[in-house]
């Protein structure tokens, strides 16, 4: 197991410097130039002035150097943990992302949570009345909001029930109303939860079409195998056989997939905390990428490789 668990780490290593490498070439392809942005932002009133202000901010940013040495700066500091300086917060990428993580912890975890909570008792009734007019509806109704974008959802629920043309039951607008921090420990926490509705429905729908599918699958293949077949014959209940000996197997698989699930919610719904203007880790990249903020991205992006990997290493040990 050590053996298997120390090739494992050392896989990591290549798979996360290739990731980065592709991922810095093509960030640095998309057209406009931070030091510019940022120049023009700060002086851009005399263009002599402007074009001296981008050079500068060139050299303070590195980004005056060819692409190999930028990548081989920014490696360097990787391995000292050191993420760089903020472009557009002129501030430390930690603590950028560290201010963010927490939100879209909340989100994601909520949002899993949900997403499990429902799709296991769903794909355990799929798979254990197979075929029946229940089943047939469900996984219709499965299928139709796998396919539904979540921009558009998110669109029509505050179209619907967020103040726009119908009901204003729900609050569209971050996590907190005005003068929240007022408010008792237990108002503070309905108000947060009331506007986390919306946006962790959003999150949640596609995960759970999917997991119920694959809890389905899953028990299907194991209620047919001879073990499950020789409880039954031994006398035990029906609800004795699924949830004691065939739900601990079906378990696996979706087990599994929660492993490389959580970082990537981790890592923000860019869609969803923009739509609801949400100060989490998918807006903070949102506003990276409008100010071409490379130092944020390639942050954010090595963070959630490393999480992804380790997180699979977790679930296959």
């Amino acid at each position: 197991m050590a053996a298997y668990i120390l090739k494992r780490i050392l896989f990591m290593i290549p798979t996360i410097f290739g990731i980065t490498i592709v991922a810095f070439l093509i960030i640095h392809l998309a057209p406009g130039d931070p030091a510019a942005m940022k120049a023009r932002a700060g002086e851009g009133m005399v263009e002599g002035v402007t074009e001296e202000a981008i050079q500068k901010t060139r050299e303070l940013y590195g980004l005056d150097k060819p692409l190999h040495i930028q990548y081989y700066l920014w490696l360097k500091r990787i391995a000292t943990l050191d993420l760089g300086e903020s472009i557009k917060f002129k501030r430390p990428v930690w603590d950028v992302i560290m201010e963010r993580i927490p939100v879209s912890l909340r989100l994601a975890l909520t949002s899993l949570f949900l997403a499990y909570l429902i799709s296991i008792p769903i794909g355990i009734y799929s798979a254990t009345h197979q075929y029946s007019r229940v089943d047939t509806f469900v996984t219709l109704l499965l299928f139709i909001l796998y396919s539904l974008p979540s921009f558009w959802v998110a669109t029509m629920l505050i179209v619907f029930l967020g103040g726009g043309d119908f009901l204003d039951i729900f609050p569209v607008f971050g996590l907190a109303s005005i003068g929240a921090e007022k408010l008792s420990f237990w108002a503070r926490f309905w108000d947060t939860a009331w506007h986390l509705v919306l946006p962790v429905f959003c999150m949640t729908y596609a995960s759970l079409a999917v997991l119920s599918r694959y809890m389905r699958t899953a028990m299907l293949e194991v209620i047919r195998q001879d073990y499950i077949t020789t409880a039954r014959a031994k006398g035990l209940s029906e609800n004795v056989v699924i949830y004691k000996h065939a739900l601990r197997n079906s378990l696996i698989p979706i087990i599994t997939l929660l492993a490389s699930l959580l970082p990537a919610t981790l890592g923000g719904s860019i869609i969803i905390e923009t739509i609801f203007t949400i100060p989490g880790m998918g807006q903070l990249v949102f506003e990276a990428i409008l100010a071409r903020d490379y130092p944020i991205i390639m942050g954010e992006l090595t963070i959630v490789t490393f999480l992804t990997l380790f997180g699979i290493l977790v679930a296959d040990i």
